[in-house]
């Protein structure tokens, strides 16, 4: 009857990585049978310590004494949080029985959420479509996260984020959402999703470069240099401009009344200002009689779209006979 347990700590709260100290002291003199510490309480319970050997994470803090069962669980993980109970049992021939309990101590462990990862679409999408971007962090532990999206440096509103699971109190995961207009100077535009927590002592950011889901498809222009029609076996230099496209991929053809042909000079798309892409190609024809009439057509195939074309008709002056 004069056996007391004192478990005195209604609360301890650490942060991830840290160390959890639990008091529990026993008197001197009780009866035969062990101290131990429980997680949980019922079916659901499970041994954190015993003195025949706990793991290695868990040790006690004065070895060896009878009346301080203190302990300490090194590297606290969110799965440690719960409730913890020093029990003392009595042994009755081979058998323990419960005799004394604690009225428990809930742990809650403090963890920072991952870095936020800001995704986007699986395909790109044209200026003036709308597109939807996902921000998600996990393994955060209290609740409480606040999400704010920027494009640039201006704010971008969205809908609160979704926690899950709800029915796990150790640690919990996020998802945001925003929907947005694609715009064709986004080239040189950033999505970032910055969250913050009570964990945290400055937001953690993800960004998303917009370019990886734009697609600006180019503008055709076939242009020569005769004003006028081309005189009868001369050289004529027909140049096709491919401008205003993004991402820099293109397939450029050339074709003569619908027939492919091959063009001397090709270039490499070259970046603007902008961030946008340009090209120009040449094609040299020699202006005979039997080409009279006939239709170049450069034709642009951008990221696997359908061609962007267009035509040039070759009309040359024929000196009367």
């Amino acid at each position: 009857q004069s056996f007391q347990l004192q478990q005195p700590q209604d609360t301890v709260s650490v942060t991830a990585g840290e160390t959890i100290t639990l008091t529990c002291t026993v008197s001197e003199g009780g009866r035969p049978g062990p101290v131990k510490w429980l997680k949980g309480w019922g079916t659901e319970n499970q041994t954190v310590y015993e003195q025949t050997g706990s793991s290695p994470r868990v040790t006690r803090v004065t070895t060896g004494s009878n009346t301080d069962f203190n302990i300490q669980i090194r590297d606290a993980q969110p799965e440690d949080a719960g409730t913890y109970y020093c029990v003392k049992f009595l042994k009755r021939r081979s058998v323990l029985e419960l005799f004394m309990h604690g009225r428990g101590t809930v742990v809650s462990v403090q963890a920072k959420p991952t870095h936020p990862v800001v995704s986007g679409p699986d395909h790109r999408g044209s200026p003036g479509q709308l597109v939807t971007f996902t921000c998600t962090a996990g393994g955060f532990f209290p609740k409480d996260i606040s999400v704010k999206w920027f494009k640039d440096m201006a704010q971008v509103s969205s809908q609160p984020p979704q926690i899950s699971p709800e029915h796990t109190k150790s640690s919990y995961n996020m998802s945001s959402t925003v929907t947005m207009m694609l715009q064709k100077d986004d080239v040189r535009s950033q999505l970032v999703c910055e969250v913050q927590h009570p964990t945290l002592t400055a937001p953690l950011r993800g960004t998303y470069q917009l370019r990886e889901s734009l697609r600006v498809s180019p503008s055709v222009r076939v242009v020569t240099d005769s004003v006028s029609s081309i005189e009868v076996n001369k050289t004529v230099n027909i140049s096709c401009h491919v401008e205003g496209f993004y991402p820099g991929d293109v397939a450029v053809t050339w074709l003569e009344n619908r027939a492919e042909i091959k063009a001397e000079n090709n270039a490499r798309p070259e970046e603007t200002q902008q961030g946008l892409f340009k090209l120009r190609s040449l094609l040299e024809v020699q202006a005979t009689e039997q080409k009279n009439g006939s239709v170049f057509t450069c034709q642009a195939v951008h990221d696997g779209q359908d061609p962007v074309s267009g035509i040039f008709t070759l009309w040359i002056s024929v000196p009367a006979k």
